[in-house]
């Protein structure tokens, strides 16, 4: 499915619009609306994925039993342009693993730019970390490591060059942020094909659409901060009085484990374990996994 998935996904123009929130002032952290897609004639997820700048793999989670590949014209798909934001410290860059979400946050605390990523496939996944821009690097370069060279050479029988140069066969696109982790082999770049933007398949690092880093490239600076989480169950208590949690799907760990267990980390347990809660509505959510927030609240 998955070799299918990527023949389509290169069929598709290249449109990205960034979704920009207002981050609430009041101590919330809900941002965002729910929005519809009423399904027309050759729609399928990734069309309708480009349109609104968000994953397919997101699509897919709060589209649960309808056909990426032919859904039903007519039918409607819910837009999953409502979130909780994550709970770090919003400053800077902010990647969070489960989401497959990028989010920015620029100085003022008053916006926030979410974009959809590309992350680490199995076996080479995208370490969590706290971390600062070490260099902005125009028509970077790409020089893959032995052992990527000798994996694909595996997989596919041809061989990667040492380097590949600037241009339009740079799998890096045409801006790439380095990374301070480490030996600053992470990079948050671009690409040149038209697919892999809300999935796991690079080899660790982080891919966005070519307008959404070229336009993530002129907003950082050297040592801006980024920190990357994996944070698949989100919660908060609104101002309001709604109790909201946002459940995404675990990572697998490997190509067999289809049925990835959530760890719920203490402050959850301690969230759900509320006298205002409805552990019914908690229970459907964990199950679900739609990443959309619920409320919660008897």
């Amino acid at each position: 499915m998955m070799r299918i998935l990527l023949f389509i996904l290169a069929a598709v123009p290249l449109v990205s619009f960034a979704n920009v929130y207002h981050i609430p002032q009041d101590g919330g952290r809900l941002v965002g609306k729910i929005q519809e897609h009423v399904v027309a004639k050759g729609d399928y997820f990734q069309t309708i994925s480009k349109q609104y700048n968000i994953g397919i793999l997101e699509l897919m989670e709060s589209n649960p039993g309808v056909d990426p590949f032919l859904p039903t014209p007519g039918s409607r798909l819910l837009i999953p342009t409502q979130m909780l934001l994550p709970d770090v410290p919003h400053n800077g860059i902010v990647i969070n693993l489960a989401e497959l979400r990028l989010y920015y946050f620029p100085k003022g605390g008053k916006l926030v730019h979410v974009f959809p990523v590309g992350i680490g496939r199995i076996g080479r996944e995208t370490p969590e970390m706290v971390t600062k821009v070490k260099s902005r690097i125009p028509n970077p370069s790409w020089t893959p490591p032995a052992s990527l060279r000798k994996e694909h050479f595996e997989l596919h029988g041809e061989r990667y060059p040492p380097v590949v140069p600037a241009g339009p066969d740079n799998p890096l696109g045409k801006f790439a942020i380095q990374l301070s982790h480490g030996d600053g082999s992470y990079l948050i770049h671009g690409t040149n094909k038209d697919f892999g933007i809300g999935m796991r398949v690079s080899a660790g690092c982080i891919r966005l659409n070519p307008n959404d880093i070229e336009w993530l490239f002129n907003q950082v600076k050297y040592k801006d901060p980024v920190t990357i989480i994996n944070q698949t169950v989100k919660v908060s208590s609104e101002p309001n009085g709604d109790h909201l949690i946002e459940v995404h799907s675990p990572l697998s760990k490997s190509h067999s484990d289809n049925n990835e267990v959530i760890e719920l980390k203490r402050e959850v347990v301690a969230f759900i374990g509320q006298d205002a809660i409805d552990y019914t509505k908690a229970n459907d959510a964990l199950l679900a996994q739609s990443g959309i927030p619920v409320n919660i609240k008897k």
